[in-house]
């Protein structure tokens, strides 16, 4: 009987993981949980803050150019986050694991971006970590040329071509982190998996580069498995 209980609680305690609620980590009213690193705002007066709220949603404005970083470490869980550009398409990011500020070109903290560039959401950046895929070379260019800082080859491109929505519609951007493995979709389409990554925890931080974007969800959950 207690090997039964046993098994029944430890069966229950996974079902409970796996059924975890989403927890949204913005509010709709301000920037609780989140701190702002904008190099130009260290030494430029009167400087504005790239992210605001808006009717009820996170806007990064594009510039000046920085992050804006979750004060909470995360790891082992599930991102889900609804966006659109909100003017003319450009670039984006959502960072994960991401650590030390400023890392590289005095501006990205060390961390891996998951790309959400118009045409290009999904592709993987490695700031100052690292983290593979099938097909390296196919998707990353020769060997000898890849790296994790200046000059060298970061980008991973994704699995996909025609995933995003129409300009104006929302996109749903899927971030999966469990040990190593990040899997990424967007809109259902899988469009990244890497592995034996660098890194397997670290804040979350969204991206102000060069492009305005509107962010109506960003919830997270823990988990126990990556989805298939």
């Amino acid at each position: 009987m207690k090997y039964f209980i046993t098994i029944l609680c430890i069966a229950m305690t996974a079902f409970s993981c796996k059924k975890e609620k989403a927890v949204s980590l913005f509010n709709g009213q301000d920037l609780s949980g989140w701190h702002v690193d904008v190099p130009e705002m260290d030494t430029i007066p009167n400087t504005i803050n790239p992210f605001i709220i808006r009717t009820g949603m996170l806007v990064s404005l594009g510039t000046p150019r920085g992050h804006l970083i979750t004060d909470d470490v995360y790891k082992d869980y599930r991102l889900e986050v609804e966006y659109r550009f909100a003017g003319e398409p450009g670039n984006c990011g959502v960072l994960v694991h991401a650590s030390t500020p400023r890392a590289l070109y005095k501006m990205f903290p060390k961390s891996l971006e998951v790309q959400m560039q118009h045409e290009d959401a999904g592709d993987f950046w490695v700031i100052v970590e690292d983290i593979e895929v099938d097909n390296m070379v196919e998707r990353r260019g020769p060997k000898e040329e890849w790296g994790i800082t200046e000059g060298k080859k970061r980008r991973i491109i994704n699995l996909t071509d025609g995933s995003e929505k129409p300009l104006g519609e929302w996109n749903t951007m899927i971030i999966e982190c469990l040990k190593d493995e990040i899997k990424v979709w967007v809109n259902g389409d899988l469009v990244n998996h890497g592995f034996n990554a660098t890194v397997t925890s670290g804040q979350i931080a969204i991206q102000a580069e060069g492009s305005e974007v509107e962010f109506r969800k960003i919830d997270i959950s823990s988990i126990d498995a990556i989805s298939k």
